[in-house]
């Protein structure tokens, strides 16, 4: 396993940096921001990714499943300048009723790293709009389901964490690579778990055109931002021609940007 998974103080800052020079001019091409704005990040582990829009004055909430994730992620802020506003919800998404658990609405939603783990997108991509105020945005960034890493196997702690595309192997055969490599069992129901839920950008596209939303920009990354930061390599954006042919494109895309919003809000 790469080590930086492990150290929560050193993959918050790979989060914040990346987030800082990445993330937030990729929004503002399409979306002015300012410390009166509102900020969701869903899925938010430690709120690395907050902290860029934090840092800016912004209100920002954070919305996570694991207790200790946002345990990690409260203790981060303390130590932090009070610049902007944070709190923190530790709630499955479907379980927030808009009108009643929250006291405004957020002109952008954050899902980084997230929409590829979940199992129900089409009820995930409606249940969002009731979060949106009027004129809001939704930033996705993930990895394509295809891409060498896409079945995240860096997580796993063997010399299988380097070995491309091997989560593209049937699902049967990925299960006794991994069992085989004695990997701990809450590690192989992750990554059997995203076999079922990863995505490739041409799903994500047709689910937000499916859904009603309207693509505002796009940007795909043949080397992914934060890799600058885990592996010191040089970002890159994926070359058009590559980006126009879904084959291609989807095998050696690393990662995806994507800003959405509702046709009709």
């Amino acid at each position: 396993m790469f080590e930086f998974h492990k150290d929560k103080a050193r993959y918050f800052d790979y989060q914040y940096r990346t987030s800082k020079e990445y993330l937030i001019p990729f929004i503002e091409k399409d979306k002015k921001l300012d410390p009166e704005s509102k900020i969701l990040e869903i899925g938010c582990g430690e709120a690395g990714v907050l902290k860029a829009f934090y840092e800016r004055g912004m209100h920002c909430k954070g919305i996570e499943l694991s207790p200790s994730r946002i345990k990690h992620a409260k203790a981060f802020f303390e130590k932090l300048p009070k610049t902007g506003k944070i709190d923190f919800l530790v709630k499955n998404i479907f379980d927030i009723d808009t009108d009643k658990d929250l006291s405004y609405k957020f002109d952008i939603i954050i899902l980084k790293d997230v929409i590829e783990h979940l199992p129900q997108k089409d009820k995930f991509l409606i249940h969002l709009k009731h979060f949106l105020a009027p004129g809001g945005m939704i930033f996705f960034g993930f990895p394509p389901w295809q891409m060498p890493y896409g079945g995240h196997q860096q997580i796993t702690s063997h010399k299988l964490s380097k070995l491309p595309f091997i989560h593209l192997f049937p699902k049967a055969i990925y299960k006794v690579i991994l069992k085989s490599t004695d990997q701990k069992e809450h590690t192989i129901t992750e990554l059997l778990e995203l076999k079922e839920t990863g995505l490739s950008i041409g799903d994500f596209e047709r689910l937000a055109k499916k859904h009603d939303y309207k693509i505002v920009r796009k940007k795909h990354f043949l080397i992914n931002p934060i890799y600058q930061h885990k592996f010191g390599l040089k970002v890159r954006e994926q070359w058009s021609l590559i980006s126009a042919i879904p084959f291609f494109r989807n095998f050696l895309t690393s990662c995806a940007y994507y800003t959405i919003i509702p046709k009709s809000h």
